[in-house]
Parts: structure tokens; C-alpha cells; sequence
């Protein structure tokens, strides 16, 4: 049995870790709920864009929601399994962690691995919609629209590209490619020489490229970041079990 002094030494260190913990889990509960809030705002207000991808993409913001509902869970649990002080729960906790990690690595990987067939996939869904391009509002057609207002730019690779599509032939470039919208009438937008003059003249593949480039460092230092955030909860758990362990052991 030890000594009521050593006891008393492990007891604040248990205290400390307990609270250290509950931090750390209210946090790492905060990220599930920025995740879930993601997911959700991404399905609504970015499905427009994500209609020119593969259907794999369009998986991404339920991915994005079922990773948020998981660490919200996760952390509802850890805090649980902290109050409770319950080693057992709290090896299990940072096992959960341990998995995350591991998912949140490998997705990590993947997207930089495969981010030019990303972009290669992006580039062949837009030039379908481009073919496929009408006025009736359809969201292939409204994703063009948007993303040629706001990125400024017009066609794939030029303004050109549009002179293939049987939307030209009837009506001309959109007036989505127009850099200001009063100049341009229905004669300048049918004729590609007159057009030069009043649309965007570079293509939209290019731009979009390059921000998905600026952005994809970004999110890959993100998710490398929240993945190592989740070695600290691991490593407050597995201490905090031994610890307990320890002072239990103690007592006997």
C-alpha cells in the first residue's frame, strides 16, 4: 500500500488532467459542430457547383455532415468518460481518437494526391454543361451562370468555346459572360469578333484552377492540423487512465 503522501501527489495530477481534458473535448466538440455546420451550408448554398463534378464529389458536404455528427458524438462521449473518470471509457475514447486520425490522414493524403484528377474532373463536367448549356434554369446551367459572374471569366479555356455550343447557335453567349451587362445586345453576343469587346475573354478553368491550387495547401495544413490536435486528446486520455489506474492501485 503507498504512502498517504504519494497519494495525495497523485490525486491533483488526476485533477489537473481531468480538466485539461474536459478543455480539450469541449474544443474538439466545437470543430464537429464547424464541421456539421460545413456540411450543411455546403449542400445548400454550394450544390450549384458541386453539379459539375462526378457524383463522388457531390458526396462531400454529407461526408463533411457525417464527419461533424461523428466528433460531436465523440466528444459528448469523451466528456462523459472524463467525469465518470472511467479508465476503461476513456481507453475507449482514445481509441475512437486514434481512428479519427487515422481517417482524417488518409483523406488528407488522398486530396492531394488526387487533386489533378480533381481538377480534371471538374474541367470535363463544366465543358458537358457548357454542351448541354440552356436558359431554363436548370443548376448544371446556373453553375456556369455563377461562376462566370463572380469569377469573371467566360467558357472553358476562352470566350471561343462557347461557339461550339448549340446555345450560341440559337442565342449567342450568355449574358452571364458579359463584363458589363449594358453593354452587351443580342448582335455583339451572337458575332465572336464583336463579343471580344464586351465579355470576359478569358476562360473559367484557368481561374478556377488556380483558387483551387491557393485553397487546397490551406485545407490540407487544416486537416493535418486537426488530425495532430487529436494525438494531444489521445495522449490526455491514456495519461489519465494510468493515472486513475495508479491511484486506484494505491489505495489497495
Amino acid at each position: 500500500m503507498a504512502s498517504p503522501s504519494r497519494r495525495l501527489q497523485t490525486k491533483p495530477v488526476i485533477t489537473c488532467l481531468k480538466s485539461v481534458l474536459l478543455v480539450y473535448t469541449f474544443i474538439f466538440w466545437i470543430t464537429g459542430v464547424i464541421l456539421l455546420t460545413v456540411g450543411v451550408w455546403g449542400k445548400v448554398g454550394l450544390d450549384v457547383y458541386f453539379s459539375l463534378f462526378n457524383e463522388n464529389a457531390t458526396n462531400v458536404p454529407y461526408v463533411l455532415i457525417g464527419t461533424g455528427a461523428v466528433i460531436i458524438l465523440l466528444g459528448t462521449f469523451g466528456c462523459f468518460a472524463t467525469c465518470r473518470a472511467s479508465t476503461w471509457m476513456l481507453k475507449l475514447y482514445a481509441m475512437f481518437l486514434s481512428l479519427v486520425f487515422l481517417i482524417e490522414l488518409v483523406a488528407a493524403i488522398l486530396g492531394l494526391v488526387f487533386r489533378h484528377e480533381i481538377k480534371s474532373s471538374f474541367e470535363q463536367g463544366y465543358m458537358q454543361a457548357l454542351t448541354q448549356y440552356n436558359s431554363t434554369g436548370d443548376p448544371r446551367s446556373q453553375a456556369v451562370d455563377t461562376i462566370q459572374r463572380t469569377m469573371k471569366c467566360c467558357g472553358v479555356k476562352s470566350y471561343m468555346d462557347w461557339g461550339q455550343s448549340p446555345f450560341y447557335k440559337a442565342n449567342g453567349i450568355p449574358q452571364s459572360c458579359c463584363a458589363a451587362p449594358g453593354n452587351c445586345t443580342q448582335e455583339s453576343l451572337k458575332d465572336m469578333v464583336k463579343a471580344k469587346n464586351v465579355v470576359f475573354t478569358e476562360g473559367c478553368i484557368s481561374k478556377v484552377t488556380s483558387v483551387m491550387e491557393s485553397r487546397m495547401g490551406i485545407v490540407a495544413g487544416i486537416s493535418f492540423g486537426i488530425a495532430c490536435f487529436q494525438l494531444v486528446g489521445m495522449f490526455l486520455a491514456c495519461c489519465l487512465s494510468r493515472y486513475i489506474t495508479n491511484n486506484q492501485y494505491e489505495m489497495v
